[in-house]
Formats: structure tokens, sequence, C-alpha cells
């Protein structure tokens, strides 16, 4: 019987090697296309045929959504009128596994003739669309993962990643910033999370305040009531000092069974519990739960009042 699961693994492995093979092919040419990518004064028109030219469209998606204005379009519509669509101050960013594919090397001559630049990004340094490329990046690998070394898969997943290196460079030359992808990413999860504030989703009600003399047997009515699985305890100046949960009182009623009824929420209350501020990100809220596995969160003023309360199950819808 064949071993799926072998099969899968050595697919992979394969990939996963071909991409370690791709960083010594990180060299002037690689810098070259960077820089003539950042200094293009108009789109980025990425085309390709076939497979690579899926590869392609993803790859100009990431280039836009990361600071660098792309589209692509397929080289065969490209032989048939949206040559029109590329216009002087653009680039033309071809992928193709062989460098031969005929219908990218059919449009090469207008774009020459309209001196736009090309990048190409192909497996063979001595194709055809290398050698006439104003810059060739090479992103060969030896095998694909296919058994029979014929379906793109391995060569494939290169050039993603080399799309994907190029990308990331770009985002540095350009000084890309959170804000920036957050505003080409408005209607996502991305875009909320990195513009929502924890103002913006905090409860502001009804805080489930208890003394820290209070019996954790009146206390867990409290929590019950409050409805977030916590209690808050303040200081006499009216200062976060401590937070008790629900799971602090179940632990308390397994250690304590003897005399869990005469244990104070001051016994086993948290002091000092984790604060965020009212202008932090929603990103940096869900980056602090899962940091210090937490599932609620105190936000408080600069002098430690308390002004909210974050719940992870809320903002995780």
């Amino acid at each position: 019987m064949t071993d799926i699961h072998t099969i899968a693994e050595n697919c992979f492995r394969d990939e996963a090697q071909s991409l370690l093979d791709m960083i010594p092919l990180i060299d002037e040419n690689f810098d070259r296309a960077v820089q003539l990518l950042f200094q293009c004064k108009g789109h980025v028109v990425v085309t390709g045929v076939g497979k690579s030219g899926h590869v392609g469209a993803k790859i100009a998606a990431t280039l836009s959504s990361t600071g660098t204005p792309s589209v692509y379009i397929s080289a065969l519509d490209a032989m048939h009128g949206d040559m029109g669509m590329i216009v002087p101050n653009d680039l033309v960013l071809m992928i193709s596994n062989s460098g031969n594919t005929d219908e990218l090397l059919r449009i090469v001559a207008a774009l020459e003739q309209r001196h736009i630049p090309i990048v190409s990004m192909t497996g063979h340094s001595d194709s055809l669309l290398a050698r006439h490329s104003d810059v060739h990046v090479l992103v060969h690998v030896d095998k694909e993962a296919c058994p029979l070394n014929l379906a793109p898969t391995s060569s494939t997943t290169a050039q993603m990643a080399m799309g994907d290196a190029l990308a990331i460079a770009l985002m540095e030359l350009r000084h890309f910033k959170a804000a920036d992808f957050a505003s080409f990413h408005p209607g996502g999860s991305i875009g909320r999370k990195l513009v929502t504030r924890v103002k913006d989703v905090m409860y502001t009600e009804n805080f489930p305040i208890i003394p820290r003399d209070m019996l954790l047997v009146d206390a867990l009515v409290n929590i019950s009531s409050g409805k977030l699985g916590l209690g808050i305890v303040l200081d006499d100046d009216q200062r976060v000092f401590g937070i008790i949960t629900d799971g602090d009182i179940r632990r308390a009623v397994e250690n304590r069974k003897q005399n869990f009824l005469s244990v104070k929420v001051s016994d086993v209350m948290t002091l000092h519990p984790k604060t965020i501020n009212p202008e932090a990100k929603l990103a940096q809220i869900q980056l602090m739960f899962r940091r210090h596995k937490i599932h609620s969160l105190l936000v408080v003023d600069d002098d430690q009042h308390l002004i909210g309360i974050v719940d992870y199950f809320a903002i995780m819808n």
C-alpha cells in the first residue's frame, strides 16, 4: 500500500531544500532588480504563462499590498491588445521557468521598442528571456517535487519565494510601516488589527470590583455576575492592585478543600496583573494574550486607574 504520508513529507523536504539552495542566488543581480523596481515611477507589470502566470498574479498582489504599485496581465492577453496597459515609466517583471516561453518572447521586442525595462525571473541564466532582460534573476531548482520531475512544484515554490524576497526588500527600502499596510487592507482582519485601538473594544461599565478581604465564596458570586470570569482588586487610591479569576478560585478549592470557606481574595489573587494602555492597537492586545496565555487585560490610564477591560473572546470574533 502506498504510504501517502511519506510521499507528502518528501514533497515538503524537496521543496524546502529547493528554497535553501536558492540562498546563494541572492547576488548582485537580485540587488539590481530590487533597485530597478524601487526606482520605477509607474507600475510594475507582472506577466507569465501557465503556472508561472499564477505565481505572477500572487507576486503582483504582494507587491501592491506592500507599497509597490503592481498589476498582473496574462502574456496571452498582452499579445492581443493588453500591451496598451503598459505605459512609459512602467516596468515589466516576466516569470518563466524555462526562460524560452514563446508567448513572453513575442512581447519582448515590443517592450524593447518602447524602452520599457524588463526584469526577468527564470531558471536558466542562458535563456533567451534572460539575455533580453535589463536584469535577470536566476530562480533555479535541481528537480521538481513531482516524482516524474515534470509538474511545476519546486520551481513554482521557488518563484513564489523569490517574489516574496523582492517584496520584502522593497518594503525595507520604502520604510514601509504597519500603518501603511493597514491602509492597503482596510476591509480585512489585518487592517482591523492594525487600526483598531484598545479603547475601541474595551468594556467600560459594571467592573467586577471586589475588596481584597472578601471571602472567596462571596467573590465567586461577584465574578459570576460580572460575566468576564474575573474580579479586580483596587488599592486605597483606586489603582489596580490585583486580579482574581475563576481559575484561581477553582485551584483554591482543589488545594484547600478543608478550609476553603475561610480563604480570602488576598490569599490567592495575582498582584500587579497585566495591563495595557487604551491607545494600544488590537495587534498588540492579541500578542499579549498569546504571550502570557491570558484571556483578559485591564486597561489603565497613566496613573494605573482602571478605565476598561478587554476580553479575548470578544475581540477574537
